[in-house]
């Protein structure tokens, strides 16, 4: 499984939070600490927003500890918005169509966990994808097949009922096919003001997920340009970074979560058919 990062508040410069705090992303895709497997070097990427409505992107199959450009693009780049990623491969390829983020348009979309048994579903899955949207998918993840079908569903005007109405059809796909336990997931989506962020499983232990508690504790994270992060500076993160592990609150299982202008609300997430 991968791990996954996101902010948003003033704008700050990228390595400010993917290099800075201890135990920060880029640590992770070395040295997990939440998962069996401690290593995510299967890639990486970074979605931004800046003053253009598309949102920058970054990917590449390097590990993301071994990238100089991504060190040098992170201390040049300012954002009030990003969403960060660092892969572990289950069974798609490591290829650079299949390194998170995803975009299309304003979106962003980053995941972690996994569609059990993909492969026996993906035919379904893609043929349930709007025509419009298909040729947009490039590469042969669960991830980018979610995303899509979110979009199918209406991402664009309802974030929390198209994510809820893709994992029923995921999960009735599976039924249909005969796979039981189908959806395990923490996923990230922006369309540049605001931040939604699910963490599902159909049966089981969802993946983990965080989100920081207040500007103090970004403040905390950033220290060096604490002065400069405003009150509505919030995190979400696949697990802690910084010294105190304890000062992150985990998002309960079966939730979904909306991060604007400082706020954050949680509320139960249930998929619809």
């Amino acid at each position: 499984m991968c791990r996954w990062m996101a902010y948003t508040g003033k704008p700050i410069p990228l390595d400010a939070l993917l290099y800075a705090p201890e135990h920060n992303l880029i640590d992770q895709s070395m040295s997990s600490r939440l998962r069996d497997k401690p290593t995510n070097g299967d890639g990486f990427g970074v979605g931004w927003y800046g003053p253009r409505q598309m949102p920058g992107l970054y990917r590449s199959l390097r590990p993301a500890w071994n990238d100089p450009n991504l060190r040098n693009l992170a201390e040049q780049i300012d954002a009030h918005l990003m969403l960060a990623h660092v892969r572990a491969s289950s069974l798609a390829p490591v290829q650079h169509t299949n390194c998170h983020p995803f975009r299309c348009g304003r979106w962003l979309f980053v995941h972690n966990g996994e569609i059990h048994d993909f492969g026996k579903l993906r035919r379904d899955l893609l043929l349930q994808v709007d025509p419009a949207l298909f040729n947009h998918i490039q590469g042969t993840t669960d991830s980018e097949a979610m995303f899509h079908l979110a979009l199918t569903f209406g991402l664009e005007n309802d974030v929390p009922g198209a994510l809820a109405r893709m994992a029923g059809c995921v999960e009735q796909t599976a039924r249909d096919n005969g796979v039981r336990g189908s959806l395990q997931m923490t996923l990230g989506v922006s369309d540049g003001e605001s931040i939604w962020a699910v963490r599902y499983a159909s049966e089981g232990e969802a993946p983990s997920l965080f989100h920081s508690i207040d500007v103090d504790q970004m403040a905390a994270l950033m220290p060096d340009i604490a002065s400069a992060i405003g009150e509505s500076a919030r995190s979400i993160v696949s697990e802690p970074i910084g010294k105190f592990a304890e000062l992150w609150i985990e998002v309960p299982q079966g939730s979904i979560l909306h991060a604007l202008d400082g706020t954050i609300r949680i509320l139960p997430f249930t998929p619809l058919t």
